[in-house]
């Protein structure tokens, strides 16, 4: 039941966390937030933001590893073929391999079941690219990821927050 309520939390957070636009200031401006929390609290990941086109943001923090950056291309890579979070698709999927099933023909080099990639969705346009972070475990890369959205974009955090565990 966890799992269903967590699957649909994220199809809200989806909804609610959409922009009236975004360009390469936005990416810096929301990359620079949760750069400069994640420094704060000491958390030991890599942040990543793109567009379909080009990369926006990036950054490496103390503590980070260099399979990070592998992780959040591949985790990024779920959000494009799908728009959704990468980690709605670890909940829907539910594989302990992290795979995508061989019917869904996506090369594991290429994609991961784990969450921590979430869309960039703006107004009128639809998912233009994609947030990532890796480095936490994958429910808490998500909510890094939830909760700097939240903030960017004035959006209560309590309101959209995943569950407790």
């Amino acid at each position: 039941m966890a799992e269903a309520d967590d699957i649909a939390r994220i199809s809200e957070q989806e909804k609610a966390l959409v922009f009236g636009r975004f360009d390469e200031a936005t990416a810096f401006a929301l990359g620079s937030l949760l750069r400069d929390r994640a420094l704060a609290e000491g958390l030991g990941i890599v942040i990543d933001i793109q567009s379909w086109d080009r990369p926006l943001f990036y950054a490496a923090l103390p503590g980070s590893t260099g399979s990070n950056a592998n992780w959040v291309r591949r985790k990024r890579n779920v959000v494009r073929h799908y728009a959704t979070s990468s980690y709605r698709m670890r909940l829907i999927k539910a594989r302990p391999d992290r795979t995508f099933p061989p019917g869904d023909g996506l090369d594991p080099a290429d994609f991961v079941l784990a969450g921590g990639a979430f869309p960039i969705t703006v107004v009128g346009i639809g998912v233009i690219g994609a947030i990532a972070v890796s480095g936490l475990p994958e429910r808490q890369d998500h909510a890094v990821v939830v909760d700097a959205l939240c903030d960017f974009l004035g959006k209560p955090r309590q309101d959209l927050a995943l569950a407790a565990e």
